[in-house]
Protein backbone atom coordinates (compact mmCIF):
# COMPACT_ATOMS: atom_id res chain seq x y z
CA UNK A 1 0.00 0.00 0.00
CA UNK A 2 2.68 2.49 1.10
CA UNK A 3 4.50 1.68 -2.66
CA UNK A 4 1.54 2.44 -4.44
CA UNK A 5 0.65 5.67 -2.73
CA UNK A 6 4.85 6.59 -3.09
CA UNK A 7 4.54 5.91 -6.74
CA UNK A 8 1.10 7.62 -7.37
CA UNK A 9 2.91 10.64 -5.88
CA UNK A 10 5.65 10.48 -8.16
CA UNK A 11 3.50 10.52 -11.27
CA UNK A 12 3.59 13.68 -13.70
CA UNK A 13 0.12 15.32 -14.44
CA UNK A 14 1.04 14.08 -17.80
CA UNK A 15 0.97 10.85 -16.51
CA UNK A 16 -2.16 11.27 -15.28
CA UNK A 17 -3.56 12.91 -18.33
CA UNK A 18 -2.14 10.14 -20.58
CA UNK A 19 -3.65 7.40 -18.47
CA UNK A 20 -7.05 9.27 -17.90
CA UNK A 21 -7.33 9.59 -21.66
CA UNK A 22 -6.96 5.57 -21.87
CA UNK A 23 -9.41 4.93 -19.75
CA UNK A 24 -12.05 7.00 -21.44
CA UNK A 25 -11.18 5.24 -24.68
CA UNK A 26 -11.30 1.94 -23.49
CA UNK A 27 -14.94 2.98 -21.70
CA UNK A 28 -16.15 4.30 -24.91
CA UNK A 29 -15.35 1.05 -26.89
CA UNK A 30 -16.35 -1.00 -23.48
CA UNK A 31 -20.20 0.56 -23.40
CA UNK A 32 -20.36 0.47 -27.24
CA UNK A 33 -20.43 4.44 -27.53
CA UNK A 34 -17.07 3.42 -29.80
CA UNK A 35 -17.80 0.48 -32.10
CA UNK A 36 -15.21 -2.43 -31.62
CA UNK A 37 -14.62 -1.99 -35.90
CA UNK A 38 -13.58 1.53 -35.33
CA UNK A 39 -11.39 1.15 -32.70
CA UNK A 40 -9.25 -2.06 -34.32
CA UNK A 41 -8.79 0.48 -37.22
CA UNK A 42 -7.18 3.13 -35.15
CA UNK A 43 -5.23 1.20 -33.22
CA UNK A 44 -3.76 -0.69 -36.14
CA UNK A 45 -3.52 2.45 -37.60
CA UNK A 46 -1.36 3.58 -34.84
CA UNK A 47 0.89 0.06 -33.73
CA UNK A 48 3.96 1.13 -36.48
CA UNK A 49 3.63 4.52 -35.79
CA UNK A 50 4.06 3.72 -31.40
CA UNK A 51 7.01 1.16 -32.55
CA UNK A 52 8.89 4.27 -34.33
CA UNK A 53 8.17 6.40 -31.73
CA UNK A 54 9.54 3.84 -28.79
CA UNK A 55 12.40 3.28 -30.43
CA UNK A 56 13.40 6.79 -32.37
CA UNK A 57 13.03 8.35 -28.36
CA UNK A 58 15.40 5.59 -27.31
CA UNK A 59 17.63 6.23 -30.16
CA UNK A 60 17.85 10.21 -29.69
CA UNK A 61 18.01 9.74 -25.61
CA UNK A 62 21.37 7.04 -25.56
CA UNK A 63 22.54 9.28 -28.61
CA UNK A 64 21.88 12.59 -26.48
CA UNK A 65 24.30 10.26 -23.34
CA UNK A 66 26.72 9.57 -25.73
CA UNK A 67 27.17 13.50 -26.02
CA UNK A 68 26.39 13.41 -29.95
CA UNK A 69 24.32 16.54 -29.14
CA UNK A 70 26.37 18.44 -27.28
CA UNK A 71 29.95 18.03 -29.54
CA UNK A 72 27.62 19.26 -32.09
CA UNK A 73 26.20 22.34 -30.00
CA UNK A 74 29.35 23.30 -28.98
CA UNK A 75 30.82 23.08 -32.24
CA UNK A 76 28.09 25.41 -33.47
CA UNK A 77 28.34 27.63 -30.40
CA UNK A 78 32.14 27.80 -31.54
CA UNK A 79 31.69 28.27 -34.79
CA UNK A 80 29.16 31.90 -34.21
CA UNK A 81 32.53 33.09 -33.20
CA UNK A 82 30.76 35.39 -30.58
CA UNK A 83 28.51 36.81 -33.08
CA UNK A 84 24.96 36.47 -32.32
CA UNK A 85 23.36 37.12 -35.55
CA UNK A 86 26.36 34.38 -36.79
CA UNK A 87 25.06 31.63 -33.45
CA UNK A 88 21.60 32.66 -34.30
CA UNK A 89 21.64 31.13 -38.16
CA UNK A 90 23.52 28.11 -37.16
CA UNK A 91 21.19 27.79 -34.18
CA UNK A 92 17.89 27.86 -36.51
CA UNK A 93 20.18 25.31 -38.93
CA UNK A 94 21.17 22.65 -35.97
CA UNK A 95 17.33 22.79 -34.69
CA UNK A 96 15.72 22.39 -37.92
CA UNK A 97 18.26 19.79 -39.16
CA UNK A 98 17.02 17.87 -35.89
CA UNK A 99 13.52 18.52 -36.19
CA UNK A 100 13.42 17.28 -39.95
CA UNK A 101 15.61 14.06 -39.61
CA UNK A 102 15.11 12.69 -36.26
CA UNK A 103 11.42 14.24 -35.09
CA UNK A 104 9.94 17.30 -33.51
CA UNK A 105 9.96 15.39 -30.32
CA UNK A 106 14.02 14.44 -30.10
CA UNK A 107 14.47 17.52 -30.41
CA UNK A 108 12.08 19.02 -27.70
CA UNK A 109 13.34 16.07 -25.58
CA UNK A 110 16.99 16.61 -25.86
CA UNK A 111 17.89 19.76 -27.91
CA UNK A 112 16.59 21.63 -25.87
CA UNK A 113 18.75 20.75 -22.54
CA UNK A 114 21.55 20.91 -24.46
CA UNK A 115 20.85 24.47 -25.90
CA UNK A 116 19.96 25.58 -22.55
CA UNK A 117 23.30 24.31 -20.88
CA UNK A 118 24.88 25.27 -23.50
CA UNK A 119 23.46 29.05 -22.34
CA UNK A 120 24.37 28.53 -19.08
CA UNK A 121 28.28 27.38 -19.70
CA UNK A 122 29.06 30.26 -22.54
CA UNK A 123 27.33 32.91 -20.29
CA UNK A 124 24.55 33.66 -23.37
CA UNK A 125 20.34 34.51 -22.23
CA UNK A 126 18.29 31.18 -21.85
CA UNK A 127 15.49 32.08 -23.12
CA UNK A 128 15.97 32.90 -27.63
CA UNK A 129 17.96 29.36 -27.43
CA UNK A 130 14.62 27.82 -26.25
CA UNK A 131 12.37 29.70 -27.84
CA UNK A 132 14.21 28.64 -31.27
CA UNK A 133 14.33 25.03 -30.02
CA UNK A 134 10.20 25.14 -29.32
CA UNK A 135 9.55 26.52 -32.47
CA UNK A 136 11.39 25.12 -34.58
CA UNK A 137 10.39 22.04 -33.08
CA UNK A 138 6.96 22.22 -34.69
CA UNK A 139 8.07 24.69 -37.40
CA UNK A 140 10.32 22.62 -39.12
CA UNK A 141 8.58 19.47 -39.67
CA UNK A 142 6.96 19.39 -42.68
CA UNK A 143 9.88 17.78 -44.69
CA UNK A 144 9.90 14.64 -44.18
CA UNK A 145 7.65 11.79 -42.80
CA UNK A 146 10.13 10.87 -40.10
CA UNK A 147 9.43 14.66 -38.86
CA UNK A 148 6.24 14.66 -37.27
CA UNK A 149 3.85 12.02 -36.37
CA UNK A 150 1.43 13.33 -37.79
CA UNK A 151 3.46 12.96 -41.16
CA UNK A 152 3.46 9.63 -40.70
CA UNK A 153 -0.31 9.23 -40.20
CA UNK A 154 -0.46 11.15 -43.52
CA UNK A 155 1.42 9.07 -45.12
CA UNK A 156 -1.25 6.32 -46.69
CA UNK A 157 -3.61 8.49 -47.56
CA UNK A 158 -0.53 11.19 -49.04
CA UNK A 159 1.10 8.24 -50.79
CA UNK A 160 4.58 9.82 -51.02
CA UNK A 161 7.48 8.32 -50.29
CA UNK A 162 9.96 10.14 -48.19
CA UNK A 163 11.86 11.81 -51.46
CA UNK A 164 8.89 12.54 -53.07
CA UNK A 165 7.51 14.30 -50.15
CA UNK A 166 10.10 16.42 -49.90
CA UNK A 167 10.01 17.20 -53.33
CA UNK A 168 6.81 18.70 -52.92
CA UNK A 169 7.08 20.20 -49.21
CA UNK A 170 10.19 22.18 -49.91
CA UNK A 171 8.75 25.20 -50.73
CA UNK A 172 6.06 25.28 -47.90
CA UNK A 173 9.09 23.60 -45.36
CA UNK A 174 11.36 26.73 -46.19
CA UNK A 175 8.63 29.30 -45.86
CA UNK A 176 7.82 28.29 -42.27
CA UNK A 177 11.49 28.25 -41.44
CA UNK A 178 11.67 31.97 -42.89
CA UNK A 179 8.47 33.11 -41.06
CA UNK A 180 9.81 31.28 -37.62
CA UNK A 181 13.12 32.95 -37.98
CA UNK A 182 11.71 36.28 -38.45
CA UNK A 183 9.24 35.69 -36.00
CA UNK A 184 12.81 34.67 -33.22
CA UNK A 185 14.78 37.58 -34.59
CA UNK A 186 12.11 40.56 -33.65
CA UNK A 187 10.49 39.42 -30.45
CA UNK A 188 14.06 37.16 -28.50
CA UNK A 189 17.30 37.40 -30.84
CA UNK A 190 17.83 41.37 -31.37
CA UNK A 191 19.89 43.08 -29.19
CA UNK A 192 17.39 45.03 -27.05
CA UNK A 193 15.53 41.57 -26.32
CA UNK A 194 19.12 39.24 -25.93
CA UNK A 195 20.63 41.28 -23.04
CA UNK A 196 24.29 41.17 -24.58
CA UNK A 197 26.28 42.39 -27.40
CA UNK A 198 28.69 39.60 -28.10
CA UNK A 199 29.84 36.02 -26.30
CA UNK A 200 32.72 34.39 -24.97
CA UNK A 201 32.55 30.63 -27.58
CA UNK A 202 33.27 27.71 -24.98
CA UNK A 203 36.02 25.45 -25.66
CA UNK A 204 36.58 22.75 -27.56
CA UNK A 205 34.57 19.51 -26.82
CA UNK A 206 35.97 16.52 -25.37
CA UNK A 207 33.78 13.65 -24.65
CA UNK A 208 33.93 11.44 -22.11
CA UNK A 209 33.49 8.14 -24.35
CA UNK A 210 34.80 9.41 -28.14
CA UNK A 211 34.17 5.56 -28.97
CA UNK A 212 30.53 5.46 -28.07
CA UNK A 213 30.04 8.40 -29.45
CA UNK A 214 31.14 7.50 -32.93
CA UNK A 215 28.84 4.11 -33.04
CA UNK A 216 25.62 6.43 -31.81
CA UNK A 217 26.65 8.91 -35.25
CA UNK A 218 27.15 6.17 -37.03
CA UNK A 219 23.69 4.79 -36.17
CA UNK A 220 22.12 8.25 -36.78
CA UNK A 221 23.49 8.62 -40.13
CA UNK A 222 22.57 5.32 -41.06
CA UNK A 223 19.01 5.66 -39.85
CA UNK A 224 18.74 8.74 -41.72
CA UNK A 225 20.10 7.12 -45.14
CA UNK A 226 17.26 4.42 -45.00
CA UNK A 227 15.15 6.84 -44.71
CA UNK A 228 15.90 9.19 -47.49
CA UNK A 229 16.24 5.92 -50.03
CA UNK A 230 13.24 4.56 -48.08
CA UNK A 231 14.41 0.73 -47.82
CA UNK A 232 12.47 -0.46 -45.21
CA UNK A 233 9.49 1.09 -43.31
CA UNK A 234 10.34 3.65 -40.80
CA UNK A 235 9.75 1.73 -37.49
CA UNK A 236 12.12 -0.96 -39.16
CA UNK A 237 14.45 1.90 -39.17
CA UNK A 238 14.42 3.14 -35.99
CA UNK A 239 14.37 -0.15 -34.78
CA UNK A 240 17.81 -1.21 -36.08
CA UNK A 241 19.11 2.17 -35.10
CA UNK A 242 17.68 2.01 -31.71
CA UNK A 243 19.43 -1.76 -31.59
CA UNK A 244 22.53 -0.72 -32.35
CA UNK A 245 23.08 2.21 -29.91
CA UNK A 246 21.64 -0.26 -27.17
CA UNK A 247 24.03 -2.69 -27.71
CA UNK A 248 26.89 -0.29 -27.76
CA UNK A 249 25.80 0.85 -24.37
CA UNK A 250 25.56 -2.60 -23.54
CA UNK A 251 29.13 -3.57 -24.14
CA UNK A 252 30.63 -0.02 -22.60
CA UNK A 253 28.23 1.56 -20.16
CA UNK A 254 25.40 -0.83 -19.44
CA UNK A 255 24.52 1.18 -16.19
CA UNK A 256 22.96 3.80 -18.65
CA UNK A 257 20.38 1.01 -19.69
CA UNK A 258 16.99 1.59 -17.91
CA UNK A 259 13.42 0.87 -18.61
CA UNK A 260 12.75 4.69 -18.14
CA UNK A 261 14.20 5.33 -21.22
CA UNK A 262 10.95 3.87 -23.10
CA UNK A 263 8.53 6.91 -23.11
CA UNK A 264 5.64 4.89 -21.41
CA UNK A 265 3.71 8.64 -21.21
CA UNK A 266 3.82 8.49 -24.82
CA UNK A 267 3.14 4.64 -25.53
CA UNK A 268 -0.33 5.25 -23.27
CA UNK A 269 -1.30 9.09 -23.82
CA UNK A 270 -1.20 8.66 -28.21
CA UNK A 271 -3.52 5.52 -27.94
CA UNK A 272 -5.78 7.17 -25.90
CA UNK A 273 -6.41 10.19 -27.59
CA UNK A 274 -6.91 8.70 -30.87
CA UNK A 275 -9.75 6.45 -29.13
CA UNK A 276 -11.54 9.73 -27.44
CA UNK A 277 -11.50 11.40 -30.72
CA UNK A 278 -12.71 8.69 -32.86
CA UNK A 279 -15.39 8.74 -30.06
CA UNK A 280 -15.84 11.91 -30.10
CA UNK A 281 -16.12 11.53 -34.26
CA UNK A 282 -18.48 8.94 -33.96
CA UNK A 283 -20.58 11.36 -31.74
CA UNK A 284 -20.88 14.21 -34.47
CA UNK A 285 -17.53 16.50 -34.49
CA UNK A 286 -17.01 15.21 -37.97
CA UNK A 287 -20.18 16.80 -39.34
CA UNK A 288 -18.71 20.32 -37.71
CA UNK A 289 -15.26 19.44 -38.70
CA UNK A 290 -16.62 19.13 -42.05
CA UNK A 291 -18.48 22.18 -42.20
CA UNK A 292 -15.77 23.59 -41.67
CA UNK A 293 -12.93 22.54 -43.82
CA UNK A 294 -15.46 22.65 -47.09
CA UNK A 295 -14.36 20.88 -50.10
CA UNK A 296 -12.76 24.12 -51.92
CA UNK A 297 -9.04 22.39 -53.37
CA UNK A 298 -8.21 25.77 -54.66
CA UNK A 299 -5.58 28.06 -53.21
CA UNK A 300 -8.44 29.54 -50.84
CA UNK A 301 -9.82 26.21 -49.74
CA UNK A 302 -6.58 25.01 -49.10
CA UNK A 303 -5.63 27.92 -46.61
CA UNK A 304 -9.08 27.24 -44.90
CA UNK A 305 -8.32 23.58 -44.11
CA UNK A 306 -4.90 25.04 -42.82
CA UNK A 307 -6.38 27.59 -40.39
CA UNK A 308 -8.86 25.04 -39.38
CA UNK A 309 -6.43 22.32 -38.42
CA UNK A 310 -4.35 24.62 -36.41
CA UNK A 311 -7.41 26.38 -34.59
CA UNK A 312 -8.38 22.91 -34.13
CA UNK A 313 -4.62 21.74 -32.96
CA UNK A 314 -4.55 24.58 -30.59
CA UNK A 315 -8.08 23.69 -28.96
CA UNK A 316 -6.92 20.09 -28.18
CA UNK A 317 -3.54 18.62 -29.89
CA UNK A 318 -2.22 18.60 -33.45
CA UNK A 319 -2.41 14.42 -33.30
CA UNK A 320 -6.21 13.75 -32.94
CA UNK A 321 -6.81 17.33 -34.66
CA UNK A 322 -5.59 15.83 -37.95
CA UNK A 323 -7.09 12.31 -38.10
CA UNK A 324 -10.00 14.19 -37.29
CA UNK A 325 -9.58 16.69 -40.41
CA UNK A 326 -8.41 13.67 -42.43
CA UNK A 327 -12.03 11.89 -42.10
CA UNK A 328 -13.28 14.30 -43.49
CA UNK A 329 -11.35 15.91 -46.17
CA UNK A 330 -12.99 14.21 -49.60
CA UNK A 331 -10.96 11.51 -51.33
CA UNK A 332 -8.79 12.79 -54.04
CA UNK A 333 -8.67 16.16 -52.51
CA UNK A 334 -4.62 15.91 -52.33
CA UNK A 335 -3.68 19.72 -52.01
CA UNK A 336 -6.27 20.08 -48.92
CA UNK A 337 -4.91 17.05 -47.17
CA UNK A 338 -1.37 19.16 -47.45
CA UNK A 339 -2.86 22.23 -46.23
CA UNK A 340 -4.67 20.26 -43.08
CA UNK A 341 -1.08 19.04 -42.89
CA UNK A 342 0.33 22.30 -42.72
CA UNK A 343 -1.93 23.78 -40.14
CA UNK A 344 -1.12 20.63 -37.83
CA UNK A 345 2.22 21.33 -38.30
CA UNK A 346 3.15 24.62 -37.87
CA UNK A 347 0.06 26.10 -36.76
CA UNK A 348 0.31 24.19 -32.93
CA UNK A 349 2.25 26.43 -31.08
CA UNK A 350 -0.35 29.32 -28.76
CA UNK A 351 -1.36 26.92 -26.20
CA UNK A 352 1.08 24.82 -24.12
CA UNK A 353 -0.76 21.54 -24.93
CA UNK A 354 -1.14 21.95 -28.84
CA UNK A 355 1.72 19.59 -29.63
CA UNK A 356 3.75 16.69 -27.67
CA UNK A 357 6.74 18.20 -28.36
CA UNK A 358 5.69 21.45 -27.00
CA UNK A 359 4.64 20.02 -23.42
CA UNK A 360 8.04 18.23 -22.85
CA UNK A 361 9.38 21.53 -24.04
CA UNK A 362 7.72 22.86 -21.43
CA UNK A 363 8.68 20.03 -18.71
CA UNK A 364 12.37 20.64 -19.87
CA UNK A 365 12.99 24.29 -19.37
CA UNK A 366 11.35 23.58 -16.02
CA UNK A 367 13.47 21.55 -15.28
CA UNK A 368 16.41 23.58 -16.02
CA UNK A 369 15.17 26.48 -13.74
CA UNK A 370 14.05 28.37 -16.79
CA UNK A 371 11.18 30.27 -16.81
CA UNK A 372 9.21 31.32 -19.62
CA UNK A 373 6.08 34.15 -19.19
CA UNK A 374 2.78 32.09 -20.19
CA UNK A 375 1.41 35.57 -21.73
CA UNK A 376 4.56 36.58 -23.79
CA UNK A 377 4.77 32.87 -25.31
CA UNK A 378 1.35 32.81 -26.20
CA UNK A 379 1.29 35.98 -27.77
CA UNK A 380 4.34 35.39 -29.86
CA UNK A 381 3.39 31.97 -31.07
CA UNK A 382 0.29 33.63 -31.86
CA UNK A 383 1.88 35.53 -34.22
CA UNK A 384 4.08 32.97 -35.62
CA UNK A 385 1.10 30.62 -35.96
CA UNK A 386 -1.31 32.78 -37.91
CA UNK A 387 2.28 34.37 -40.05
CA UNK A 388 3.77 30.53 -40.38
CA UNK A 389 0.41 28.75 -41.56
CA UNK A 390 -0.06 31.78 -43.98
CA UNK A 391 3.74 31.66 -45.53
CA UNK A 392 3.81 27.96 -45.75
CA UNK A 393 0.20 27.71 -47.63
CA UNK A 394 0.90 30.02 -50.13
CA UNK A 395 4.06 28.84 -50.57
CA UNK A 396 2.63 25.16 -51.28
CA UNK A 397 -0.26 27.22 -53.65
CA UNK A 398 3.11 28.60 -55.28
CA UNK A 399 5.41 24.95 -55.75
CA UNK A 400 2.25 22.72 -56.53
Amino acid sequence: MLLSVTLLRRLHPLDWLAATLLALGLLAVATGLLPTGPASDVLSRIGPLLVFLATVIVLAELTGKAEVFDVVATWVARAGRGSYALLFGLCVVFASVTTITLNLDTTAVLLTPVMLALATRVGIAAVPLAMTTVWLANTASLLLPVSNLTNLLAAERVALSPSQMASVMWGPQLAAIAATMACLWIFYWRRGRRGAESYVPPRRPRPVDPVLLRICAVACAGFLLALLADLVPLWAASSTAALVVVVAFAVRRRDELRWSLVPWRLLVLVPGMFLVVETVSALGMDRILASAIGSDQGPLGVLRTAAVGAGFSNALNNLPAYVAGEAVVPAGHHDQLLGLLIGVNVGPLVTPWASLATLLWFERCRWHGTRIALGRFMTTSLVLAVTGTLAATVALAATA
